[in-house]
């Protein structure tokens, strides 16, 4: 009776895990009479092919937690008195008729304030990891050291007085070894030095965007915004009512002119454009700075990949040379590291930090503790360095075989973004339809993301798109190309005998 529960194991979980998960799922489906033993060690062992001390392992694991009942020389019963406590929690719906009448469905339609899935946003593939060649931004190529080291941080977080800091509700406050890491680790290699009130961790950049939306936006503000740009920016500042104005870039990141005029408070990305990736030069910070004075706006900095850097020396931050209070810096903590942890960081002026600690309160009124002291623990023990230094090398190797693949298949093509990074942003020659071209590149198994989404104006280019190589493996990018040139050939040819 207990086969139909038992699936093949799975590589890469462990099998006390998944014997556990048929095990728990045949006894709360009541799949066992509580009156009759459990499969014996030995009979299960042979029917999975897995030893008997891993069944014997997860025998007992269920007696700790009240499953199972040991009885002597007669095997392992089902808690009875624990499965009915445990099915009266899962109350089916009632089936008899209350009301007379019967309710209609709300209309949401007009119960709505406003409505996030109709806004222009960036849809990734979710099986892009199913494409041969995956050029697709924001994601890692597995780093087994890293994995590994991080393994090694959750579960010291786990042990004695590091578990002690993080068991209990921290209501607002944030794990001071992770703080006390930020301000003495990553903050000084971009020429920031802050107090302990003047940071946040968040859980990424768009929950501090979010939450700078809603205590700093407003109908009617100027909102200004790199063009192209970070379209989750300009989503989560147009819910917050602001008057979006775009802003032209050039190959030196945003233009510091007139167009400046107006703006209240805009959003940058200096390290590295996004998605241009495109690198602000010293100079030009300067100059941006001095009219943030002139002209009072303030400005939200993200750090975007300033971690990436890979040619040359990175310039300071804009929030170095602020000493007024009215830079806002962004900081993502993994990234590059694990994208999935989402933990990130504010580091502003002490009082928009604690309206903004106010404010986390009401949303999940701070990140896991437990993975704030993993990546404190990360941070102290240099691992977050060693990561950085892989990660830069590896990136480095990534970007002279995709550079050389492109000037050698696809030379019509203009890439940016050579100042280190994760991503190319392609212009097409005029005419050509990235997103036609995005199609004839999956027939071949390439992945690639139009870039019209990141601009705001109406005119938007749609020759134009990001080739991120985060996550493909190296020895896959040339061939990648190749098949992404031929895609572009076809292209060529089609248009040529429709003519």
């Amino acid at each position: 009776m207990l086969e139909r529960y038992f699936r093949p194991f799975e590589t890469g979980r462990g099998l006390q895990e998944q014997l556990r998960e048929s095990l728990v799922s045949a006894i709360l489906d009541g799949a066992m009479p509580p009156s009759e033993p459990m499969p014996s060690s030995r009979k299960l062992c042979e029917l999975l092919k897995v030893s008997r001390n891993t069944v014997v392992l997860v025998y007992e694991q269920l007696v700790q937690d009240g499953y199972l009942i040991p009885s002597d020389r007669r095997g392992y019963f089902i808690n009875e008195k624990y499965l009915r406590q445990q099915l009266n929690l899962n109350l089916k719906p009632a089936t008899r008729k209350i009301f007379e009448r019967p309710d209609h469905a709300p209309d949401w339609e007009a119960r709505l304030q406003s409505s996030s899935s109709r806004l222009r946003a960036i849809v990734k593939p979710r099986n892009w990891r199913e494409y041969r060649y995956p050029f697709i931004y924001g994601q890692v190529e597995a780093d087994e050291q890293t994995a590994a080291r991080w393994r090694d941080c959750s579960r010291i977080a786990s042990t004695g007085a590091h578990m002690r800091s993080w068991v209990d509700d921290q209501v607002m406050l944030d794990d001071p070894l992770l703080v006390e890491q930020i301000i003495q680790r990553v903050l000084p290699r971009r020429g920031i030095s802050v107090s302990a009130q003047e940071i946040l961790v968040t859980i990424g950049t768009q929950n501090s965007l979010y939450m700078l939306g809603q205590l700093l936006g407003r109908p009617g503000l100027v909102m200004g915004l790199e063009e192209p740009g970070y379209v989750d920016a300009r989503n989560i500042f147009g819910l917050s009512g602001c008057e979006l104005k775009p802003l032209c870039i050039d190959r030196q990141g945003l233009v510091v002119d007139a167009q400046l005029d107006g703006c209240e408070m805009l959003f940058c990305t200096p390290s590295h454009q996004s998605p241009t990736g495109v690198t602000m030069p010293l100079y030009r910070r300067l100059e941006l700075m001095a009219s943030a004075r002139e002209r009072d706006f303030l400005i939200i900095e993200d750090d975007y990949e300033s971690e990436q850097n890979f040619l040359g020396s990175n310039h300071p931050a804009l929030k170095s040379f602020d000493d007024s209070g009215r830079v806002i810096y962004l900081g993502s903590l993994t990234k590059s590291l694990l994208p999935g942890l989402r933990l990130g960081f504010i580091a502003a002026d002490a009082e928009l930090i604690h309206e903004l600690r106010a404010l986390r309160r009401y949303i999940y009124r701070h990140p896991p503790s437990n993975n704030q002291r993993a990546l404190a623990l990360f941070l102290s023990m240099g691992h977050y360095d060693a990561h950085g230094r892989r990660l830069r090398d590896r990136l480095a190797r990534k970007w002279r075989v995709i550079s050389r693949a492109m000037a050698e298949h696809l030379p019509e093509f203009n890439a940016t973004g050579m100042a280190g990074g994760s991503s190319l942003w392609v212009r097409c020659p005029p005419g050509v339809d990235a997103w036609v071209l995005q199609r004839l590149a999956a027939r071949r198994g390439v992945l690639i993301e139009p870039g019209d989404i990141h601009y705001l104006s109406e005119q938007r280019p749609r020759n134009c798109f990001r080739l991120g190589f985060g996550a493909i493996a190296q020895e896959l990018i040339e061939p990648g190309i190749t098949a992404l040139g031929a895609a572009w050939r076809e292209m060529s040819r089609s248009e040529l005998a429709s003519r």
